[in-house]
């Protein structure tokens, strides 16, 4: 859009409105030719907690209990081999570690069974209905919107897209569950939330399989910490939930007074 700024400036000058959801964004927008734009924070922030099927999270529970769980979701590719080394290693002290991973495309499901299991792993698949096993190592969640039944399940939480340049996703729905989040160092997409969770302590930053390995053990070994962890990240979450009347307070005098009457400005 810099490289054609006029064109830019006619286009986002004729919103009445415009909303960025951080100071940066708004800058940027600003800029580009959004005289309107103003920031008034960001609707990820009022979304409901992710969704779960009380009889599924039911028998996940069952299936996993007394067991040391922790989770990669939204993983990429070059991420599912990270994970694996680091279950490796934590495997090593853990007995009856289940690593669960959570791939961002689930059509990737058949290619990360192939390279777990070309590894040596023990793999279920969810989208096979293959049970967890006692002898089960990696449980694959090759499905699509259940998310919210592993953030439930597992104490730890690491968000995949952030050790390879995919900009991360995002941290608030671990954090609505009671989940400790682990980031890598590529968070460009949530950078702003990443630095208010870093910053009150409320998530961890990994770099590599060791470092990720020796993230999610320390969690593991120390329940008190993660649940300090997690409740700092819960805090962080439920900060702004109150951005959804400021968003409709903004859009509110675009609207018309009655269904008859036509808005004051047809653009927003």
């Amino acid at each position: 859009w810099r490289r054609a700024p006029g064109l830019a400036a006619e286009l986002l000058g004729g919103f009445a409105v415009v909303l960025g959801q951080d100071t940066g964004h708004t800058e940027r927008l600003a800029a580009l030719g959004a005289v309107a734009a103003t920031c008034v924070g960001n609707l990820k922030f009022a979304a409901e907690p992710l969704p779960a099927d009380a009889a599924e999270l039911a028998l996940l529970r069952r299936a996993v209990a007394g067991r040391p769980v922790w989770l990669a979701a939204s993983t990429h590719p070059g991420e599912e081999e990270i994970v694996a080394t680091a279950h490796a290693r934590l495997a090593a002290d853990r007995p009856g570690l289940l690593t669960v991973i959570a791939p961002r495309h689930p059509a990737r499901g058949a290619a990360i069974h192939r390279l777990l299991a070309g590894s040596g792993l023990s793999v279920a698949r969810r989208s096979r209905g293959e049970p967890i096993g006692p002898a089960t190592e990696i449980y694959l969640a090759d499905t699509v919107g259940e998310l919210g039944l592993f953030y439930r399940i597992a104490g730890v939480a690491f968000l995949g897209g952030s050790l390879v340049g995919h900009g991360g996703h995002n941290p608030l729905e671990p954090a609505r569950l009671g989940a400790a989040v682990l980031t890598g160092p590529r968070t460009f997409n949530f950078a702003p939330i990443y630095a208010r969770l870093l910053a009150a302590g409320a998530a961890g930053a990994v770099t590599d399989a060791p470092t990720l390995a020796a993230a999610v053990g320390a969690l593991l070994a120390d329940p008190a910490a993660r649940d300090r962890q997690a409740a700092a990240a819960a805090v962080v979450a439920a900060a702004e939930t109150s951005v959804l009347d400021a968003v409709i307070a903004e859009l509110a005098p675009l609207l018309p007074a009655a269904a008859d009457e036509p808005p004051a400005r047809a653009r927003a």
